[in-house]
């Protein structure tokens, strides 16, 4: 690649960046900006001089804004929970063990994701209501403590381990279940932390489940958090400090995404390449 088409190709990709980490900065801009200064500005400016932290004092005295944040994290930690084990054992059983009608039964398991996601959530709405779950944190978790996606990932990347691996461990007396952790999982680490990230990203950006089947606040996610902020007035009337909130809610993502995005790279590629 020649230098002209390599300065073209960074300044574009620079300016991509630029036009997709804009909202970011206008976002934490707008969340040191003091309501006052924030109000008086007939037309926006792209900095402060004056920056404050008040606003996200505001945010959370205004709104138990950390009592979502706990609900959030528990419902978070527990869903991924569940969810791995639920995945692993039948992403293991699918890639490694043999049983009758096994291609039928990953086929049709597949062919759930075609089903559109709004007839699940009736399902799942009813279910949970008939089991008197609602406004609960087993109402919140149980529905999404499996994903077909997540298992076909999974599958394919236990796959591609060799077979004369487990071969090797069955001859040495070696269980299945030693067998997944003490190998499959080790050498297939990098899929297995993809998910999880994944998995964490879905559940803290949860909102249509959460709304739907909580209407208690106590059991408020940080998404169902900022909307009743918004709904309630203080956020229509305090930009800065609502401003102040999604900033807020929206680091610890930035960051597990930075820390790990080498991981997440790594993972979806060997969950797509078999051998």
């Amino acid at each position: 690649m020649n230098k002209p088409v390599k300065v073209l190709k960074y300044f574009f990709l620079s300016l991509w960046a630029l036009i997709v980490l804009f909202p970011f900065y206008w976002m934490i801009l707008s969340s040191v900006k003091s309501y006052s200064a924030y109000n008086s500005e007939y037309i926006p400016k792209f900095f402060t001089l004056t920056p404050t932290l008040q606003n996200y004092k505001d945010a959370f005295t205004a709104v138990p804004l950390a009592r979502y944040f706990l609900n959030t994290l528990v419902f978070t930690l527990s869903t991924t929970a569940l969810m791995l084990l639920v995945i692993i054992l039948a992403a293991y059983a699918f890639a490694r063990l043999r049983f009758r009608g096994r291609e039928l039964v990953f086929t049709l398991f597949l062919a759930l994701m075609m089903i559109p996601n709004e007839l699940v959530i009736i399902t799942n709405f009813v279910t949970v209501t008939n089991l008197g779950l609602r406004n609960t944190f087993a109402g919140l978790i149980l529905p999404s403590v499996t994903s077909v996606f997540y298992i076909y990932l999974l599958k394919e990347s236990f796959a591609g381990v060799p077979d004369e691996l487990y071969y090797a461990a069955k001859v040495d007396g070696t269980s299945d279940l030693r067998y997944l952790t003490k190998v499959m999982l080790p050498v297939c680490r990098p899929t297995v932390i993809t998910v999880i990230i994944l998995k964490i990203i879905e559940c803290w950006n949860s909102y249509v489940w959460p709304r739907l089947i909580t209407d208690d606040e106590a059991y408020y996610l940080v998404s169902n958090g900022i909307q009743a902020i918004r709904e309630n007035g203080f956020g229509r009337e305090n930009i800065p400090a609502m401003m102040a909130a999604v900033t807020v809610i929206s680091l610890p993502l930035i960051v597990l995404f930075l820390v790990f995005r080498g991981k997440i790279m790594e993972g979806v590629s060997r969950g797509g390449i078999k051998g």
